[in-house]
């Protein structure tokens, strides 16, 4: 009898103690049988003699039993027999002992059985590594006296495999408890225990990446954990190990590979080119058909293979899975790269465009790999989709030379994806010189598609709405139903060409097309699920609302260009002066990016920026702070290191407005200053073919010109202005203003009178145009006219709650009804000579406040049309009472009233 197999073994110094499967071990111990199942590695052993060393919080300390490969039955019952006795459990002589080793009568079980029943208390036993030696004889004699012992006997077993003990018997009548490899596994938790004992201190996301690796499997862990602590650099260690190349190696082809019969083997070593594994594609790889059954058995044994789901398909463990490359390589020198394409083919044949797509690539295989991506009109999902970044990652050792359109065509887009021009230019023309009208209409449509999406860099125009033209038309002429099987395709080109003519400064062109793509994202085929719908109804406080079933967004594929368009959208409306909208597709935008698989880096900060262009409008500056600086957060991890125009002109814009109404004029000019150059050069560039970006550099003059007047420098707002010429209504707006400061009235009423009429100026021009001719008339003397012009205004501002422009048009019109209020009688008896003029005037938001309140809204239902808070609310109430000198909300207005402010 070797003693040591009657020992359970010590636990390791580096312990990480995991209490809720202890106490399911105790629980489980109350019944006759405990299954501890996991493969190799997995802390059977060391979870089972932490909990026996505990001495398992039962009557009797739990008796160990190392079983051996080589145990024969009667073998096996001779040391059940020594265990009993060693841990003092007295049986009945009459018992006997075993006299053969190939076996026991059936007499001896029943006697063993019927001495364990008549035993004072229970009886742990736990059988370590009990499916080393599994006999028909052995299973089924425990599986008797464990039947018949009466409650007397319990049984530990620890398995890399299922017992061949009934299991289905015991799980039928609740008498087993079991704990599997998922329960095995160590959590993030555990992971950050065990590198705390080895005094390794890594960042928490060098250990969610450690826990990718090895899926939390302990032995894994451990390992890293020990071979980190012999690296200078154990953070970078996590990044960098290649598991081919360290002990975890040595672990797995001795403990788990070595183990199989040659021929499956063979099987793990060839399935380990791809991802997952079907029984058939396993026959592919092997040229054999016994792959059904070897899987079955591999998943069942625990030898790191698992089944997907209860599906039909097999994954291995990404650890073992790259040992097996490695090993494949070594082994056999050259047929890594066949067994890809092997793979490839049978993948596509089945339908599998993805796994077809990437096998090809690892084979080498450009022209099938591409060739795939182009005929099945799946080039977008390098744009879009759960696959990009997967499609993209395989595309990128594609050699540039390498012949064929197809291969240009993608290369094309892998370049476009990162943003790099030149790179998507020169893949661009070689596409070019090797299309040819006997080219698939696949194929031209791709080249036609990726024209469209490039507009957004290269700010050509009219090259851009050739090609959307041309794209559309192609594909009416392409089969409907791989055309309806991408319905990615529509909604990425619509959203480039409103992007495109966005950034042209073709607002309401820009929104047709902006529309249209919102609308492609919820066309059939987008998949179910929940997303935001604009217009589908409103929450509280302007929140867009949902609609459920086949709604923008849905499908995963649609989730960028859906929040792209969003955030387009709402710019335009933001330029436009429609806040409203504006809002309503900006938070939609947000909510999209929220809700879906997208990463940070596909986000779009549109829905941001333009929150903050509102809030900043709304006099809510420090809301307008915040949204603005998520906004250029969200562009600094964009993909590519090209920012999107439209919104680096209006985050510079915006953030200059607000510091301009912080009084900073000069931090103002500053951020406007910086951004000039790049503005120009970009509208130089592109003057050729359109005048793509013109109004970029105007939109800068003007805020320049705002924030030179802000620091009382007429002069030098108009040098900005007249050094930008152009024919935009914003820029006139602003000379006149510039004028008009200058004390230049008439010149001023001349650059207004030049401006087209109302139903061709966007409602913020308007607004502005109504409120200098306001302020002409009232330095003209002309009370009455600037009377008019500023209820005008006030119509024009209600709707989408414009404000800000007041205070833009200098202190003259804030004065004009404080000089000569108007009209109507005091309320309630108040006399002539009442409260006196208001000394210190209200603020646009403060105004605002009062309107809301005039119209009997509650604070609540104030706060919620004006996207704040209710105490924000109330702080603006009593900035209003302290003003106006009263202390109630009904005076408030009445007094608001007399003085004509309301």
């Amino acid at each position: 009898m070797l003693t040591a197999r009657f020992t359970a073994p010590a636990v390791p110094k580096t312990l990480v103690r995991r209490p809720e499967l202890l106490r399911r071990l105790t629980a489980g111990v109350q019944g006759p049988l405990t299954l501890i199942n996991g493969p190799a590695g997995s802390g059977k052993t060391v979870l089972t003699a932490h909990w026996a060393a505990s001495g398992g919080r039962a009557p009797r300390a739990p008796l160990w039993l190392t079983v051996e490969p080589d145990d024969a039955p009667g073998v096996f019952w001779a040391y059940v027999l020594e265990a009993l006795h060693r841990g003092g459990v007295e049986l009945p002589a009459t018992v006997g002992r075993p006299s053969r080793a190939e076996g026991v009568t059936q007499s001896f079980l029943v006697r063993l059985a019927e001495g364990l029943a008549e035993a004072t208390q229970p009886v742990v036993l736990v059988l370590d590594q009990f499916d080393t030696a599994q006999p028909p004889a052995m299973t089924e004699g425990l599986d008797f006296v464990l039947r018949h012992a009466a409650g007397g006997l319990r049984i530990v077993l620890t398995s890399r495999t299922d017992s061949l003990l009934p299991l289905h018997r015991y799980r039928a009548a609740g008498e087993i408890a079991e704990i599997r490899h998922a329960d095995l596994r160590f959590t993030h938790e555990d992971a950050e225990a065990l590198l705390g004992e080895h005094r390794l201190h890594i960042s928490q996301a060098g250990i969610r990446l450690l826990m990718l690796r090895t899926e939390g499997w302990a032995a894994g862990v451990r390992l890293c954990a020990l071979a980190m602590q012999r690296s200078p650099d154990p953070e970078a260690f996590v990044r960098q190990f290649a598991a081919d190349r360290t002990t975890i190696a040595d672990y797995l082809l001795k403990e788990v590979l070595d183990a199989q019969p040659p021929d499956t083997q063979d099987l793990l070593l060839r399935v380990s080119v791809t991802d997952r594994v079907h029984p058939d594609l396993a026959d592919a790889l092997t040229g054999r058909d016994d792959a059904a059954r070897t899987l079955a058995g591999l998943a069942r044994d625990n030898a790191f293979l698992e089944q997907v789901d209860a599906s039909a398909w097999y994954r291995l463990h990404p650890l073992f899975a790259e040992v097996l490359r490695a090993h494949l390589r070594q082994r056999h020198p050259g047929l890594e790269q066949q067994l890809h394409g092997r793979a490839a083919r049978w993948l596509a044949g089945t339908g599998r465009l993805t796994e077809a797509v990437v096998q090809g690539a690892a084979a080498g295989d450009w022209p099938f790999a591409a060739g795939q991506l182009v005929d099945d009109l799946a080039i977008g999902r390098l744009f879009t989709g759960l696959e990009a970044e997967q499609l993209n990652r395989a595309f990128a050792p594609l050699p540039a030379e390498e012949p064929g359109a197809a291969p240009a065509l993608v290369g094309a887009a892998a370049r476009l994806v990162v943003q790099d021009l030149p790179g998507y230019e020169d893949a661009a023309r070689r596409a070019d010189s090797r299309l040819s009208p006997a080219s698939g209409a696949a194929a031209r449509f791709s080249r036609a598609f990726l024209t469209v999406l490039a507009g957004r860099t290269t700010g050509d125009l009219a090259a851009t709405e050739r090609a959307a033209a041309d794209a559309e038309r192609m594909l009416g002429e392409l089969p409907p139903l791989r055309v309806a099987a991408h319905p990615e395709l529509r909604a990425l080109l619509l959203a480039a060409l409103g992007a495109v003519r966005l950034g042209a400064g073709r607002l309401g062109a820009a929104e047709h097309a902006l529309t249209a793509a919102v609308e492609a994202c919820a066309g059939p085929g987008t998949g179910p699920g929940t997303a935001p719908v604009p217009g589908a109804g409103t929450g509280p406080g302007g929140e867009p609302g949902t609609h459920t079933g086949t709604d923008p967004g849905t499908g995963p594929a649609m989730q960028y260009p859906l929040c792209d368009a969003l955030g387009s959208l709402a710019l335009a409306e933001l330029m436009q002066g429609r806040l409203r909208q504006a809002a309503e597709h900006a938070r939609a935008s947000l909510v999209v990016a929220e809700q879906s698989a997208l990463p940070p880096e596909r986000h779009s900060g549109a829905g941001h920026l333009v929150l903050a262009g509102i809030a900043a409008e709304h006099d809510d500056l420090p809301n307008a702070r915040s949204h603005l600086e998520l906004a250029t957060t969200i562009a600094a991890a964009a993909t590519g290191s090209r920012p999107d125009p439209v919104a680096a002109v209006l985050a510079a814009v915006i953030g200059a407005r607000i510091a301009v109404y912080e009084g900073d004029a000069e931090t103002a000019l500053a951020v406007l200053t910086r951004l000039r150059p790049a503005a120009t050069a970009t509208a130089t560039a592109t003057a050729a073919s359109a005048p793509s970006y013109a109004w970029a550099v105007d939109e800068l003059a003007v805020a320049e010109s705002a924030a030179h007047l802000a620091r009382g420098d007429a002069a030098a707002a108009l040098q900005v202005l007249d050094a930008a010429p152009s024919g935009r209504p914003e820029h006139t707006v602003a000379r006149a203003r510039a004028l008009l400061a200058a004390g230049r009235t008439g010149p001023a009423a001349r650059e207004l009178a030049g401006l087209p009429a109302d139903e061709g100026l966007a409602a913020p021009a308007r607004l502005a145009a109504c409120l200098l001719r306001a302020d002409i008339a009232a330095a003209e003397g002309d009370t009455e006219e600037a009377r008019r012009r500023q209820a005008e205004a006030a119509d024009l501002a209600r709707p989408e709650g414009l404000r800000l422009p007041c205070d833009e048009s200098g202190p003259r019109v804030r004065r004009t009804p404080r000089a000569a209020p108007r009209g109507p009688a005091p309320r309630h008896g108040r006399p002539a000579d009442g409260p006196p003029p208001v000394v210190e005037s209200l603020s646009a938001r403060e105004t605002e406040v009062l309107r809301q309140a005039a119209q009997m809204l509650s604070t609540e239902e104030i706060a919620g049309e004006l996207y704040v808070s209710a105490n924000t609310v109330k702080t603006h109430l009593k900035s209003i009472y302290r003003k106006l000198g009263v202390t109630r909300r009904s005076d408030a207005v009445h007094r608001a009233q007399d003085l004509g402010l309301l």
